[in-house]
């Protein structure tokens, strides 16, 4: 991959904002849930990046290998919780909203589960994966994990 622009060298006050907001949000839901939604609309925008940093920084909140290949199979394999599978759901019909208009049924199954804060924390969460997907695909971006967490570490 070549790296077409470095948005953060390119825009860094904008960034800063962008990074700490993604930060904030992403701390506002269960880590499991947070990574799992991460990754699969990583999968599902082809980032590389994304898909990458997300599932090394699931392995080290003690995510799964079998949960982790699982992840784009999620319907057919037995081992995520019905809200999970709510989240993943939610994920995918707001990640391709205009593929299908599956959002209204995968709604209601995220309203089961979650309340309505947490539905509004996951939206935007959903959203902020998407962003940093369009960055890092758009720009040609590839980071380590490790300069991604000591970058949180300094935000934090």
């Amino acid at each position: 991959m070549t790296v077409r622009l470095d948005p953060l060298a390119a825009a860094p006050k904008i960034m800063k904002i962008w990074f700490d907001a993604s930060v904030t949000i992403a701390s506002s839901l269960d880590q499991t849930i947070a990574e799992l939604v991460k990754i699969r609309a990583s999968q599902i925008n082809g980032c590389a990046n994304c898909i990458n940093l997300h599932t090394t920084f699931a392995r080290e909140a003690g995510e799964t290998e079998q949960r982790l290949y699982l992840l784009s199979a999620w319907r057919e394999a037995p081992c995520y919780s019905d809200r999970e599978r709510a989240a993943l759901g939610w994920t995918e019909a707001l990640t391709r909203l205009c593929e299908e208009h599956t959002h209204v049924a995968a709604y209601e199954a995220l309203k089961a589960h979650f309340s309505k804060e947490e539905q509004v924390k996951l939206t935007l969460l959903i959203n902020v994966i998407n962003g940093w997907n369009r960055i890092a695909v758009g720009f040609g971006g590839f980071i380590d994990p490790q300069v991604v967490k000591a970058s949180m570490a300094n935000a934090a």
